[in-house]
């Protein structure tokens, strides 16, 4: 239970930690790599410590549905999600996008290799979280 509420502390931190990281980088940075890619590598790092926060044990192939559903956003890009359903509110238009890229797709793939990396290296360090 301790080793839960440690961990739950952990993803929370590194949550609102990724979180800043990110509005800076879409409040200041205007360049060709860092917000456009950095920033889609670390939104799938950002959603997995979120989910983490809940589920801090137990679902090894979180990385992977993490991918799945950002390729999920992603896609609806494809079709004007946003469009079609008439969405206004500048936060969810921003969330869901508005151009697929297959490049970002690769930047979701590698921020999601990170936190399979990141969840093998804390499964064989137990004391790590």
């Amino acid at each position: 239970m301790i080793g839960n509420m440690k961990s739950r502390i952990f993803y929370a931190v590194c949550f609102v930690a990724v979180f800043c990281v990110e509005v800076l980088i879409g409040v200041y940075v205007r360049d060709a790599f860092v917000r456009p890619y950095l920033g889609d590598v670390l939104v799938v790092v950002l959603i997995h410590f979120f989910v983490r926060v809940f589920i801090p044990r137990g679902v090894p192939l979180l990385p992977l549905y993490v991918f799945l559903f950002a390729c999920l956003v992603e896609v609806s890009q494809a079709f004007h999600l946003a469009d079609t359903l008439a969405i206004e509110n500048p936060v969810a238009r921003v969330v869901l996008g508005s151009m697929f890229d297959w490049k970002d797709i690769a930047c979701y793939a590698s921020g999601c290799l990170l936190c399979f990396a990141g969840e093998r290296l804390a499964a064989k360090k137990p004391g790590l979280l």
